[in-house]
């Protein structure tokens, strides 16, 4: 059986985060550092074996050097003590769900399971004649779920920071070399 491994095409891939504050106006936050690994059987995701990701917290940057540095701190991503936020993937479109990613998220040390929604756009051929595929990632988590509850309220009473976490991607992965494996 072949593997096909693909490899993050960094200039031409973010990852992104929104969250609300003080429930009137929303935060936008990326990663500047990230990598995704991932190994298919075929050109079609669906045979997709692994597929991995991380995002290292000291890349965070919000437009805002004080709240990227807080954001690091024991408050919330606590990068010393975690560096990464880590994803595996357990399935790929199985059982009928077609345009979903299921696996486990690491956030500040804690695994959750998370499902998220995946817009195929596409494989085609680059004028170098790399194979890239195209994807948009989107989803949602709650950041107390990973013990991040620093700003839940205000001191008047309202909500200082919203629990939800809104995920968006643009990737583009490039095709590897293909290795052929003995059966076993």
């Amino acid at each position: 059986m072949s593997t096909i491994k693909w490899n993050l095409d960094p200039t031409h891939s973010e990852i992104t985060f929104k969250v609300k504050h003080l429930m009137i106006s929303t935060v936008t936050g990326q990663f500047k550092k990230f990598n995704i690994e991932g190994e298919t059987e075929t050109n079609d995701f669906n045979t997709a074996k692994k597929i991995e990701f991380t995002a290292d917290v000291d890349s965070i940057d919000t437009n805002n050097e004080q709240r990227d540095a807080h954001l690091k701190s024991a408050d919330f991503f606590k990068a010393e003590e975690h560096p990464q936020i880590k994803f595996s993937s357990k399935k790929f479109g199985a059982d009928g769900s077609e345009g979903k990613l299921y696996g486990d998220v690491t956030i500040a040390g804690i695994t959750k399971p998370i499902t998220l929604d995946v817009e195929f756009g596409g494989i085609v051929k680059d004028p170098y004649g790399q194979t890239k595929a195209g994807f948009t990632v989107s989803g949602k988590l709650s950041r107390k779920e990973f013990g991040i509850t620093y700003g839940s309220t205000a001191e008047t009473g309202g909500v200082l920071l919203g629990d939800e976490i809104k995920i968006n991607a643009e990737i583009q992965l490039v095709k590897q070399q293909q290795q052929e494996q003995e059966a076993a």
